[in-house]
């Protein structure tokens, strides 16, 4: 089946894009795992027979909710690169899926990790890509890996700036660190599954759309306008117009990660469980992904400085 015609919509949820699906013997890792989406995607790869490991900065508050899915903890810390050292050291054995999808959105404050990297640009993109990069030989192991990167649809709003990533030059503005950040991991999709074709592992990115989720954390209620909407007949709605359940936006994730329907397909940007079209001219309120985002000479770009960032 091509990818223009997989039989999925925006509503459709982890159980439709699973349907059918039997996972045994296949391992998963999920960053973020014990909540929101990432809890969902996690919960939907254990009940089809994989075996998941959810990564997460704290395990012991994870651990509860990893128990009731029926998944393992690790510890994960993407803004530390000595955490993520000490993962990938962990690992054993063949990795068939990676789900990139722990991630911080709009911190009204310039934060910086230990390098001075900017804090948006490192837990969203620099961690992410050490993370995989460390994992390299676990997926190739696996012959028929998948590398799922979360994005989103804010990096219609802005490019990268590889001149200043980090904003030690520039005047630091949230929603303009967050969009570069998600621009950054669909270009590092680009470049990856280009360079892994010929390990079997396929590379890519979507953007889940809007739920109502602990990345919402740092917002006020000005910014969440939909705060309190209500129906016709006045009832508070526990999912704003336009947006999604957790089941529905975390489909998507898992149906990169699993679906059969998918298999073999690498470096394409998806969202509502289809690819995206390519938009020349983005508009930050549409929908697709940017030209520049999946622009094969970037992502070389975006490749050569993750490499030199991370040395």
């Amino acid at each position: 089946m091509s990818t223009t015609s997989l039989p999925f919509t925006a509503a459709s949820t982890t159980a439709d894009v699973l349907e059918g699906a039997d996972l045994t013997g296949r391992r998963a890792i999920v960053t973020g795992g014990a909540s929101g989406i990432g809890l969902v995607t996690a919960r939907a790869l254990a009940r089809a027979g994989a075996d998941v490991t959810v990564a997460v900065r704290n395990p012991q508050a994870a651990k509860e909710a990893a128990d009731a899915i029926g998944a393992h903890v690790a510890r994960l810390d993407l803004a530390d690169r000595a955490s993520i050292a000490a993962f990938t050291a962990a690992w054993h054995g063949p990795l068939h899926i990676l789900v990139n999808n722990a991630g911080v959105m709009a911190l009204p404050e310039l934060t910086r990790t230990a390098e001075g990297w900017e804090y948006q640009f490192a837990v969203n993109h620099l961690g992410p890509a050490a993370l995989t990069l460390g994992l390299h030989d676990a997926l190739a192991a696996a012959g028929d890996a998948r590398v799922v990167q979360v994005a989103s649809s804010a990096h219609l709003m802005s490019p990268v700036d590889l001149d200043d990533p980090h904003f030690e030059h520039t005047p630091y503005e949230r929603w303009a660190a967050y969009a570069r950040s998600k621009t950054a991991v669909v270009l590092f999709a680009t470049a990856l599954a280009k360079r892994w074709a010929g390990d079997g592992i396929s590379v890519n990115a979507l953007h889940p759309g809007g739920i109502m989720t602990e990345l919402q954390r740092h917002l006020d209620d000005e910014q969440l306008a939909f705060v309190g909407a209500k129906d016709a007949d006045g009832n508070t709605l526990d999912v704003p117009p336009g947006w999604k359940t957790p089941e529905q936006g975390a489909s998507t994730s898992v149906l990169l990660a699993a679906s059969p329907l998918v298999s073999g397909i690498t470096g394409r940007y998806f969202e509502d469980n289809a690819v995206a079209p390519v938009r020349a001219e983005p508009d930050p309120r549409g929908t697709g992904v940017a030209a520049y985002a999946v622009d094969p000479e970037l992502a070389d770009r975006m490749w050569e400085a993750t490499e030199k960032m991370l040395g």
